[in-house]
């Protein structure tokens, strides 16, 4: 069954960006791109990496808008209208969320290797394993 509403999280990267057009390829349908702003907080002052700042996060804000307006743009290129979403919080449980709350049908997102011992972290990333192994929709990871 085609689906009718897809989710693209985008983070910035190449493989978002490959994620984006390998959607408005193959779906006609709803297409809503997503970047999740990742909270800088005191948790990530740990061990000394980055304290709380009203600036930093104004520019995470700014660089999400950037990001979700960018698709905008390569969507109206291709003659396609997309939707945009910006959320703050923890990247997968954000897109899970998001999900669950917005009649998404199909997720299509970049995959990231990583440092991991785990074998499906090194070939996927961890977000991308996250939300295979835990969203109720179908997963496409662009690699």
């Amino acid at each position: 069954m085609a689906p009718t509403h897809v989710l693209v999280p985008l983070d910035g990267s190449p493989l978002a960006d490959e994620a984006l057009t390998y959607a408005l390829e193959t779906f006609d349908c709803r297409i809503t791109v997503l970047n999740v702003v990742a909270p800088i907080d005191a948790g990530m002052s740990e061990g000394g990496l980055l304290e709380p700042d009203a600036d930093r996060q104004a520019a995470a804000d700014d660089r999400a808008t950037k990001l979700v307006d960018r698709a905008s743009q390569q969507a109206d290129e291709v003659g396609r209208e997309i939707g945009t979403a910006v959320e703050t919080g923890d990247p997968a449980e954000t897109i899970l969320a998001y999900v669950a709350e917005s009649d998404v049908d199909q997720v299509v997102m970049g995959g990231h290797g990583g440092t991991r011992n785990e074998i499906a972290r090194r070939l996927l990333g961890t977000v991308a394993t996250a939300v295979v192994s835990e969203a109720p929709v179908s997963v496409t990871v662009v690699r």
